[in-house]
């Protein structure tokens, strides 16, 4: 049970990392689609609009990304919260 609570709780420490640098990159291209949005609205043009299309999904292919990692930290802290009930009343 000391095995699986260390495991879950690297695993944790790792998601949380990786979400602080999720939470960066989604800063990055949600300001990126946003910027692209209006260049496309300025110029009019279906370039435009493709790259404002593209940043878009980027943007929302990171925040489903962030999604995941944020259910998956829920999960751990969830098993977690399991073993150490488990861990308190047998020992």
């Amino acid at each position: 049970m000391q095995r699986r609570l260390t495991q879950n709780s690297a695993r944790l420490k790792s998601l949380r990392v990786e979400l602080a640098q999720i939470d960066e990159q989604l800063d990055v291209f949600a300001s990126d689609a946003d910027d692209q949005a209006i260049r496309a609205l300025v110029s009019e043009t279906p370039g435009a609009a493709h790259d404002a299309n593209d940043a878009r999904k980027h943007a929302d292919a990171m925040r489903r990304h962030r999604k995941h990692v944020v259910d998956s930290i829920s999960e751990l802290e969830r098993r977690q919260d399991e073993l150490l009930d488990k861990l308190s009343t047998n020992g």
